[in-house]
């Protein structure tokens, strides 16, 4: 008999499979108009921490100029971002080229948000909890309880949270929080 995780990773391979296909002419339309915007690539990479610390490289959609340099900013409000990039953010549509992550395994679509390198307090409390030992998520229970906002202690006592209680029904409460989330999210054009 196949383990959770097994069983997760078939899911998470098969569900990113089918959304990377169907969703080919949005990722089109997207890259194009960034494309479009100011001539640069319209994909993000950045380098996230991963299951067991492993780096990977980590991809978005590009929401801010060309000229804007790959600096690991906690303070968004001070970063630059494209008139066409403020509608990718606050749609999460940015977020899509992350299944790519999911089919390669770098990430699940259920666990802690990948963690940028010089986020050391997080990634050592991750460590000591366990949840590092973890595939890192779109989405996950430090994301559906305010992430934003929230100190490293706050993020990692729900990643540990994750991590001690991690199973079919509690993923399936995170996916229906994540999905009562975006349906209830105001649009702020």
């Amino acid at each position: 008999m196949m383990n959770y995780y097994t069983v997760k990773r078939l899911f998470d391979i098969i569900l990113s499979l089918i959304l990377l296909i169907c969703l080919s002419p949005i990722f089109l339309i997207i890259a194009f108009i960034i494309r479009v915007q100011d001539g640069g690539p319209s994909i993000f990479r950045q380098e996230r921490i991963g299951k067991k610390g492993v780096v990977f490289r980590f991809y978005k959609f590009r929401s801010m100029p060309l000229s804007t340099p790959n600096v690991e900013s906690k303070d968004t409000k001070k970063l630059q971002i494209t008139p066409f990039g403020k509608f990718i953010r606050r749609t999460n549509l940015d977020e899509l080229p992350q299944f790519y992550n999911v089919l390669k395994g770098d990430m699940s679509f259920i666990g802690p948000r990948p963690p940028i390198p010089s986020q050391t307090e997080l990634i050592k409390l991750r460590h000591i909890n366990g949840a590092l030992q973890l595939s890192p998520g779109l989405t996950g229970w430090a994301q559906v309880n305010s992430f934003d906002g929230m100190s490293a202690t706050e993020k990692a006592k729900f990643d540990g949270d994750y991590a001690s209680k991690i199973s079919f029904g509690f993923e399936v409460l995170i996916l229906f929080k994540t999905i009562l989330y975006f349906t209830r999210k105001p649009p702020t054009y």
